[in-house]
């Protein structure tokens, strides 16, 4: 189950941490992975690493800020690899402080990254998956756009909003044999989210408060998207998986 033999993958944000597991999953399962990130040396280290595995990846660098860049970028990727069958749309970026003093435009570049980008470049390659009558689209949402969290004013609306495209692009995208999910990670242990892990306090509250008690690993996220990109996931659409170990589901 879970060939993905012929498919080609774009994970973006998969030089590290959740996208890296990810595309390393995925290829494990016959798929050809594109590495992607802002750094030419972290990607290519990337590639060489899951290259060293017997594994098929190839490197492409753009800064998903720069929206020109990026969708010239994947334009060459489509013409090296040919057609691109899975997006896991995963880049993100974040900036932290209190609501009354968030400054507007890091709130408008946080909500471009994560959201207006994202919008952009799931749409450039559907409409190449329209054309093939098939595809498999996975946004990387949060459980911060299920239920608030103090100082991420700008990343809580961005992540809710990208939950409800995921909904409209489903009603828009299946009739061309397209499915479109979002996988809403809780609280994974990476780089991006270093300063949590760091902080005992609030390290001792998540360990009380969830089922699971403790964080999760970028593993727990790349079994998910690798189903989610499968054949066998067709039916499933429009959904936005919490991977979350329990955390949003209960009230501990």
């Amino acid at each position: 189950m879970f060939n993905l033999d012929g498919h080609t993958a774009l994970v973006t944000g998969s030089s590290r941490g959740i996208g890296y597991e990810t595309a390393r999953a995925l290829a494990r399962q016959g798929a050809q992975v594109i590495i992607h990130g802002r750094r030419a040396d972290s990607v290519n280290q990337a590639v060489a690493t899951l290259q060293a595995e017997g594994l098929r990846a190839l490197p492409l660098v753009f800064d998903i800020e720069d929206l020109p860049a990026t969708l010239g970028a994947v334009d060459q990727a489509l013409a090296q690899t040919g057609p691109i069958d899975i997006l896991f749309a995963n880049a993100a970026v974040q900036h932290r402080e209190p609501l009354v003093s968030f400054p507007q435009h890091e709130f408008e570049r946080i909500l471009f990254a994560n959201l207006t980008a994202q919008w952009a470049l799931g749409r450039h390659l559907a409409t190449h998956m329209i054309a093939r009558k098939y595809g498999r689209i996975i946004f990387t949402g949060s459980i911060t756009g299920l239920q608030g969290k103090r100082e991420i004013t700008a990343y809580t609306a961005a992540k809710a909003a990208l939950h409800g495209l995921v909904r409209q692009w489903t009603a828009e995208l299946g009739p061309h044999g397209i499915t479109v999910n979002a996988i809403a990670p809780g609280y994974i242990q990476t780089e991006f989210t270093q300063a949590l892990v760091d902080d005992t306090a609030f390290g001792q509250w998540l360990a009380s408060r969830s089922p699971s008690a403790g964080w999760g690993t970028p593993g727990d996220i790349a079994s998910t998207a690798v189903y989610l990109a499968a054949r066998e996931s067709g039916f499933v659409s429009g959904q936005v998986i919490a991977v979350d170990g329990g955390l949003t589901a209960t009230l501990m």
